[in-house]
């Protein structure tokens, strides 16, 4: 199977995508951008591993964001097959991957391939009704027990942090979830699907946005512009 490029609103730095999990996400964010696209029926139903998917050439000099379309790391999802997963990416070693989650606690016992960047999803340090999983299992935890897990796990590995969609947030106590952490980079984003999510004004965000940058480099992304008003 061919990789799939990186088009639209995907992160400005990777440049392919990659998703050999398919099913209905565990997490089901009401924000989740997957139902409007054209892959969405892939998306739906039990979860399964798309073995063909692990036939994928994945080249060399990509950055390639695994799992991009379900959270592979969420507690539903079998070990084995994020081991299996891992291990094609290893046979690769000259690509940058990104793994990314709501469950930093499942990125453990893995040994990724060298060039690899793990993420975290954090909108808020709040607690919002965003998730609508019918199987309490499978929510994701509480956005300061992740910002916990992930600063604990693989401390020398490279670090992103996902503000997206950033909803209404308290600067403080944010920021004290965020910096321990360390991240090499921060991308912040908006809901880009009119969700009516509980959003910051703008001067919050130009302010968390001024605090990130003492410590981080911010990648804004094109759908922040609507909240930041440019």
């Amino acid at each position: 199977m061919p990789l799939n490029k990186s088009v639209g609103n995907m992160y400005p730095f990777v440049t392919h995508h990659w998703t050999p999990i398919r099913g209905a996400c565990p997490h089901r964010c009401s924000y989740c951008y997957v139902p409007s696209t054209r892959a969405a029926k892939a998306y739906t139903g039990p979860l399964r591993l798309a073995e063909k998917e692990l036939k994928t050439d994945l080249g060399s000099d990509n950055f390639i964001f695994v799992g991009s379309m379900i959270d592979m790391w969420a507690s539903p999802v079998p070990r084995e097959w994020r081991r299996t997963i891992v291990e094609h990416c290893c046979c690769y070693p000259g690509n940058l991957y990104l793994f990314q989650t709501k469950h930093p606690a499942g990125f453990g016992f893995q040994d990724f391939p060298e060039k690899t960047v793990l993420a975290c999803t954090l909108e808020t340090n709040r607690n919002y009704p965003i998730y609508g999983s019918e199987n309490i299992k499978a929510y994701p935890t509480p956005a300061h027990q992740r910002a916990a897990d992930f600063y604990s796990i693989y401390p020398k590995m490279r670090k992103m942090i996902s503000l997206e969609p950033l909803l209404d947030f308290d600067l403080d106590h944010f920021l004290d979830m965020i910096v321990p952490i360390k991240p090499e980079f921060v991308s912040i984003g908006s809901d880009s699907k009119g969700h009516n999510l509980p959003e910051p004004p703008a001067g919050k965000v130009r302010e968390l946005i001024q605090e990130l940058e003492r410590f981080t480099k911010i990648i804004q992304k094109d759908n922040l512009r609507r909240i930041l008003g440019t």
